[in-house]
């Protein structure tokens, strides 16, 4: 197996960086919103202005990407975030810290997709899995790392965490932009740009594209938004246990997902991206839909590892399929924006709409409702099309449309 480029090594120590500054101003972001003397929804409004403001822009950010191209969206997004966390510091009011979080979403959209992009331009075909792989673990490693530096940076004042934070992704913007000059969105020449562009109409006519999406979903609804917003409340007021319970069941999913992520992407680069996404799939779904019903502490913590086994099995192997499928395109800018989005989507509407049927029903018909969520998105993956070029050869991936009008 060959070696991964130098430049991907550069995005992949990026994205451990921006990670951890996520974290790092995690603990102190709501407090710092308190401070300003405003309510609880309001506070929770601060860290959901990001989100959405992600959301809503990673349309352009599709078109930008097209344009412009992904090195330099990449670094405009990087010098966004920065300006804006350095603002936060300073804000001298709510509305002030309200509106430079939402402008960070803006540049945080800006990186993401361009971030994939790059990655998926520049990984060669049979390493596809394992780059995604670290680039996830990478993420993970960061997020997990980053609030522990954060809670400690906290005892300097609220708004060193994001003085800190900025300073970070200045210095990462200068690395990318000298060691990625020769690099930025350069596709591995042993694979020649074959199939023209692929929007986000054409690409939706694919099965495995489709089957993307809705593991996407799932990933955000259930691992970025339902873990962080409601597995605490289950564990503090389903079980009666303390808050110190609530981290420790965050990270044993976070040890079953590291655990997995190590493995998962070489495993799909050898044996497809189907065999690891299904398991992982039902794994997921199994183990998230018997959480809310876990009558102690031990069999919740037991879940939650699975949990995170399944979720780290399907997380960098959808990435991957996704490269397989744009990764002999010219441009992809849509289709991955939406890619973006989806998961955004899930993150943003999880935590509301579990909540909400929390309020209503109980925590058992919440989590069965993860669980059935998850299971839609290995339904779609039943139907999905193998795309590893160890299984379907080295050439590019073609939709459905384009398979039956080539032939």
């Amino acid at each position: 197996m060959r070696q991964i480029p130098r430049g991907i090594w550069v995005l992949l120590a990026a994205n451990v960086v921006i990670a951890l500054g996520y974290g790092l101003i995690a603990p102190a972001l709501p407090a710092f919103a308190r401070s300003f003397d405003v309510s609880f929804t309001a506070a929770s409004a601060v860290v959901s202005a990001f989100a959405v403001m992600r959301l809503l822009f990673a349309p352009a950010t599709g078109r930008l990407v097209t344009v412009f191209g992904e090195r330099r969206i990449y670094l405009i997004g990087l010098l966004i975030v920065a300006g804006s966390t350095f603002a936060c510091a300073f804000a001298q009011g709510y509305w002030q810290l309200l509106l430079f979080r939402a402008a960070g979403g803006v540049g945080s959209t800006m990186f993401t997709v361009s971030a994939m992009a790059l990655l998926i331009r520049m990984s060669p075909g049979d390493i596809r899995g394992r780059v995604s792989g670290y680039f996830s673990a990478g993420f993970l490693i960061g997020s997990i790392s980053g609030p522990l530096i954060g809670s400690a940076l906290v005892q300097y004042g609220l708004r060193m965490p994001f003085v800190v934070y900025s300073i970070a992704l200045v210095i990462a913007s200068i690395v990318v932009a000298t060691q990625l000059r020769d690099h930025g969105g350069r596709p591995d020449p042993s694979q020649a740009v074959t199939v023209g562009v692929l929007d986000f109409r054409a690409a939706l006519r694919d099965s495995t594209y489709r089957a993307i999406l809705s593991s996407n979903f799932v990933q955000g609804w259930s691992s970025m938004g339902v873990r962080v917003a409601v597995v605490p409340l289950f564990i503090t007021d389903g079980l009666d246990e303390g808050a110190a319970m609530s981290g420790v069941a965050l990270a044993v999913f976070a040890v079953g997902n590291v655990a997995a992520i190590v493995v998962a992407g070489r495993l799909s680069d050898t044996f497809g991206r189907r065999p690891v996404m299904l398991p992982g799939l039902a794994v997921a779904a199994v183990a998230t839909g018997a959480l809310g019903f876990a009558p102690n502490l031990a069999l919740a913590l037991a879940l939650c590892l699975a949990a995170g086994i399944g979720s780290g099995l399907f997380a960098p192997t959808h990435q991957a399929a996704l490269a397989d499928v744009l990764g002999n395109r010219r441009q992809g800018g849509s289709a991955l924006a939406a890619y973006g989005m989806s998961s955004d989507l899930g993150a943003v509407s999880g935590p509301i709409v579990v909540g909400f049927v929390a309020d209503k029903a109980g925590f058992g018909p919440a989590f069965v409702l993860t669980g059935a969520v998850t299971a839609v998105a290995f339904v779609l993956w039943l139907l999905a099309a193998e795309t590893a070029p160890a299984v379907v050869g080295a050439g590019p991936h073609l939709t459905e449309v384009e398979r039956d009008t080539d032939g």
